[in-house]
C-alpha cells in the first residue's frame, strides 16, 4: 500500500473511534435530575445514621489499645522538640486526649478543636502564656518574682515572642497544644496556620495535630512542617467513626430548606483552592452587580468549573497518600 493511503485508512480509523466514543457517552445521559431525589430530613438522617451498628468493635479497640504502648516513646519524641502528627483512617480524637490525660499529666495542656466552625486564635495563645506563666512562677518560688503585662492587653506577635522566651533552662518547661483536626475547617486559612506554625516553632510549646483530609499538606510549605512544627510522623489508623467531628458539619443527602443549600455550597466551595475560590468570587460579585446578566454569569462559572477540574485531573494533584508525602 501507498504511504498516503495507510495515513488515509489511519485517519479514518481515529475519527471513527472517537465519533463512536462520543455516541456512546452521549446515550448513558440519564434522564433523572438531582431535584428528583427524595431527600429526607437532616435529623431524621443523623438518627438513623446514629442506629447503626459498628462493625469489628473489639479488632478496633485492640489495635487503639495496641497504640498506648507507643505513648512513652511519643513523650520522648516530644521533650527532644519534635511535634507529632498522627494521621490514618479514623477518628483520633478519643486517642489523642486519652494520651494527653495519662501520659502528658506532668505538663499543661491546652485543646484546640480545629472541626469547629470558628476558633479564635489570640485566645488560644493568650491562655497558652497564661499557663507557662504560671508554670515559671512555680519554678522561681521564693526568689521575687517580676510582674507581667496583662496577656490579654498584648499583640499576637508579643504572645508569641513570651511563648518563645529563654525564660527557663529547663527543657521540660513547656505547655503541651493537642489539636484536633489541625486541617478542620476553623484553621484551614493561610493565616491561621501560619500562625499556628509559629507557635509550634516557640520553645516552650509541643503541639500534637491530627490530619484527617487527604489534601492537608498542602496547607504547609517546606518551612512550615521541616522548621516550625517540625512534625514526627505516626500512622495510628484507628477505623472509629467521626461521630464528634460530623457533628458540625451539614449532611449534603438532608433537607432542610435553603440554609442547608448554603452551607452545601461552602463545603464545596471550601474543596477548591485559593485561587479558584477567588475566581468564583470575582465572578459571584459580577453577578450581583449585574442582575441582568444572570445566563451569561451562570455559563462563565459552568465553563471555568470545567475547565478547572479537567486541569486537575489530567495533573492528578490532589491524588496522594500521607505516606507518598512522607
Amino acid at each position: 500500500m501507498e504511504s498516503n493511503d495507510v495515513e488515509e485508512e489511519e485517519f479514518g480509523f481515529s475519527r471513527n473511534y472517537f465519533l463512536a466514543k462520543e455516541v456512546r457517552s452521549s446515550g448513558k445521559k440519564g434522564a433523572r435530575k438531582l431535584s428528583q431525589i427524595n431527600i429526607v430530613d437532616e435529623q431524621e438522617l443523623r438518627e438513623a445514621c446514629s442506629n447503626i451498628e459498628p462493625k469489628h468493635e473489639n479488632e478496633i479497640i485492640n489495635l487503639v489499645n495496641s497504640y498506648k504502648n507507643s505513648y512513652s516513646e511519643w513523650v520522648y519524641v516530644l521533650r527532644y522538640g519534635f511535634g507529632l502528627l498522627m494521621y490514618g483512617f479514623g477518628s483520633k480524637k478519643a486517642l489523642i486526649e486519652d494520651f494527653a490525660s495519662t501520659a502528658l499529666t506532668d505538663y499543661s495542656v491546652v485543646v484546640i478543636n480545629g472541626y469547629l466552625q470558628t476558633i479564635n486564635l489570640k485566645q488560644v495563645a493568650i491562655t497558652l502564656a497564661e499557663l507557662l506563666w504560671d508554670q515559671l512562677k512555680m519554678q522561681w518560688k521564693g526568689a521575687s518574682g517580676t510582674k507581667q503585662q496583662p496577656f490579654n492587653t498584648r499583640s499576637m506577635d508579643d504572645l508569641i515572642t513570651f511563648l518563645d522566651g529563654p525564660h527557663s533552662e529547663n527543657d521540660d518547661t513547656f505547655v503541651c497544644v493537642i489539636v484536633n483536626n489541625i486541617d478542620g475547617p476553623g484553621l484551614r486559612d493561610s493565616e491561621t496556620q501560619q500562625y499556628l506554625a509559629r507557635i509550634a516553632a516557640c520553645s516552650h510549646i509541643r503541639m500534637v495535630a491530627s490530619v484527617d483530609h487527604v489534601n492537608a499538606l498542602l496547607l504547609w510549605d517546606k518551612k512550615m512542617v521541616h522548621t516550625q512544627f517540625n512534625w514526627y510522623w505516626f500512622h495510628v489508623p484507628t477505623y472509629a467513626p467521626y461521630k464528634v467531628e460530623g457533628m458540625f458539619f451539614p449532611l449534603i443527602l438532608a433537607h432542610n430548606g435553603s440554609a442547608q443549600s448554603v452551607k452545601t455550597a461552602s463545603i464545596v466551595l471550601q474543596s477548591l483552592t485559593v485561587n479558584a475560590q477567588k475566581v468564583f468570587k470575582v465572578l459571584a460579585e459580577h453577578q450581583l452587580a449585574n442582575p441582568d446578566e444572570e445566563g451569561k454569569c451562570l455559563h462563565l462559572i459552568l465553563k471555568f468549573a470545567i475547565l478547572f477540574y479537567n486541569i486537575i485531573d489530567k495533573e492528578n494533584y490532589f491524588h496522594f497518600s500521607f505516606r507518598d508525602a512522607i
